[in-house]
């Protein structure tokens, strides 16, 4: 088997894309800390060099491949200049991606087919590559990183919103054929909820403030560990992360139409922060990080606010755990009572 009980095992090829920021930076410092070689794939050549050096200082190995996951050329690419240099791909995580905070009305045709195209249609070209060369083998692990905006659109996030919707719906289409070929290459989605990442600084915004992530917010490291896990565990077909996110999606199931009314009185307020909007850092059409020549590193500017722990993601990651340990309270229990006096 490629994994064991424990999961991802040293010397391991895993490739994250959106690896020189945010959530993508905190996946693929954390398979680096567990052995993982590590292949960090992003557009932004300063953000990579600093997602390098940070992995390298840890005493972690990694090497970092300029790629705008958009393009399926570079997607293809890419795989093939990373087996090169590293060996085959056990894992791809798929992680890069941009957004546009505004009314729909307010996102030109042009933005929301960039949106579309490197955070959906980077998921998908970057699967098919990595599809590929796994199914030869027939082993490896492709790990979607989604939101609960998969399942719960809100407003002034339409362009995000649809192509999380989209990569949900391609990603069970394709479980159910790896499925019906019996295939040992696994597929897996982790649904995240908002995280303190740099998006929020340099996202296109036409909002009157600064946006921000819709509270309770979440350190990346918490998103990280559970994409860990769920590579080195992939039979599981999902894994949601964070109580709000189970709130969410277990409220659309139940609710949806009074969930519309809620987030149409508190989605535009709840998305803004009392700061002046930024000017003049937009990643959408180019990395921030390359113009700049600045490393953002894992962590937006919320880390006063940010929660360092959840304990909904520690039981979805040990939920056999849990499972195990109740049965034996019921166990216990039952026979407590049997040795009762009538």
């Amino acid at each position: 088997m490629l994994f064991s009980d424990h999961g991802i095992q040293p010397g391991q090829v895993v490739v994250v894309t959106g690896a020189s920021a945010g959530v993508g930076r905190a996946a693929a410092v954390a398979f680096a800390e567990r052995g993982a070689r590590v292949a960090l794939v992003a557009r932004g050549r300063s953000g990579l060099e600093g997602a390098l050096a940070e992995i390298e200082r840890l005493g972690g190995q990694a090497k970092a491949f300029e790629a705008d996951m958009a393009d399926p050329e570079q997607a293809e690419n890419v795989v093939r200049d990373v087996e090169a240099a590293l060996g085959p791909i056990d894992v791809w995580v798929n992680d890069a991606f941009t957004s546009v905070f505004a009314p729909f009305l307010e996102i030109e045709p042009a933005e929301f087919k960039r949106v579309t195209e490197v955070s959906y249609l980077g998921y998908v070209y970057g699967t098919r590559a990595a599809l590929q060369r796994m199914t030869r083998r027939d082993r490896g692990t492709i790990v979607q990183v989604g939101s609960a905006l998969a399942y719960r659109g809100i407003p002034l996030q339409s362009a995000y919103c649809g192509a999380k919707h989209a990569i949900q719906g391609f990603n069970e289409s394709l479980r159910c054929e790896l499925l019906h070929d019996k295939s040992n290459v696994r597929v897996t989605m982790v649904q995240l909820p908002a995280v303190n990442t740099p998006q929020f600084d340099w996202v296109l915004s036409r909002l009157g403030k600064a946006a921000q992530p819709v509270p309770p917010i979440y350190q990346p490291e918490i998103a990280a560990k559970t994409i860990v896990h769920a590579a080195g565990h992939p039979r599981r077909r999902e894994y949601w992360v964070g109580g709000s996110t189970v709130a969410t999606l277990m409220a659309n199931a139940v609710m949806p139409a009074v969930l519309d009314r809620y987030l149409a009185k508190t989605g535009y307020n709840s998305q803004q922060s009392d700061r002046p909007r930024p000017r003049g850092e937009e990643n959408l059409w180019q990395p921030v990080d390359d113009a700049h020549g600045h490393d953002h590193t894992a962590h937006g500017s919320f880390d006063d606010t940010a929660k360092n722990r959840s304990v909904q993601a520690w039981a979805s990651r040990h939920h056999g755990l849990l499972a195990a340990a109740g049965g034996v309270c019921a166990l216990t229990a039952l026979a407590i009572a049997g040795r009762r006096p009538r």
